[in-house]
């Protein structure tokens, strides 16, 4: 199944469509296997570089009954590239009223993966770099195969990682690794990513996305409240006193647990 949110922008050479002109490819392709949704970004010829455009078709991806129904989600991208990052053209025309604008709109996307209930995958092969890295650490676990490239190279751009990329890295790293991966923005291996905690597993050229897959269908087989409610724990408990977070968890625990000791689905 395709979700045909948005189209990608025609060639500049193109002036309308014509009976021989083939039908335009959508920025985003779900498709489902079994009860996990594979959300893909589809714009190879930008490197899936993140456009408003194509932020947007990844909300309407998300709300529709093929990722909403599903018990887990991966999100990938090509061989090349899972994001090569933001798309630059577009920052001229960023004013600050727009800027408050894009955060209302498309840029919500980060904020929304990573509050999904279902548990999220990230299948990461060649580039992931600034917004696209960004995307990959809104989900909850990232698989990187061995061409992944990662890097927030936005400071040497004069702005910086402002989708949540920053926070997230700096409480997944540390204040220190996060000074260092941001301010200096080189780039650095799949294996590099792995020994500092930002990938959970570093696979063979070319099976990201399998071993995403596989990683996604464990935890579609997993009680699916007891999973939205722990990923929603964890989080309050980044932002949490020792106390409120034990709290957190008990409060979770009387409402998910069953005299039997069965969890609801």
């Amino acid at each position: 199944m395709t979700v045909q949110a948005q189209t990608a922008e025609p060639h500049p050479a193109v002036t309308g469509p014509t009976a021989q002109d083939p039908a335009p490819e959508p920025l985003v392709k779900v498709r489902r296997q079994g009860k996990v949704a594979v959300v893909q970004l589809n714009r190879p010829g930008k490197l899936n570089a993140l456009s408003t455009a194509l932020e947007q078709a990844l909300l309407d991806a998300l709300q529709s009954p093929e990722v909403a129904g599903a018990s887990a989600i991966v999100f990938a991208g090509s061989e090349r590239a899972f994001s090569a990052g933001a798309d630059t053209s577009e920052l001229p025309e960023m004013t600050p009223q727009r800027i408050a604008a894009y955060y209302r709109g498309s840029g919500s996307l980060y904020e929304v993966v990573s509050r999904l209930p279902q548990p999220t995958v990230a299948a990461v092969s060649g580039y992931c770099l600034g917004a696209g890295f960004e995307l990959a650490l809104a989900c909850d676990i990232r698989i990187a195969d061995q061409t992944a490239s990662f890097g927030l190279p936005e400071v040497g751009l004069g702005i910086l990682p402002s989708s949540g990329g920053l926070t997230r890295l700096v409480r997944a790293a540390g204040p220190a690794i996060a000074r260092e991966i941001i301010l200096f923005g080189e780039r650095f291996p799949a294996a590099e990513a792995h020994r500092l905690g930002l990938v959970r597993e570093v696979a063979p050229a070319g099976d990201a996305l399998t071993v995403a897959l596989a990683r996604a269908e464990f935890l579609a087989g997993q009680p699916a409240m007891a999973v939205a409610w722990t990923k929603a724990a964890i989080d309050a408990a980044a932002e949490s006193s020792a106390s409120a977070s034990m709290l957190i968890e008990q409060l979770a625990y009387a409402a998910l647990n069953r005299p039997a000791g069965g969890n609801p689905e």
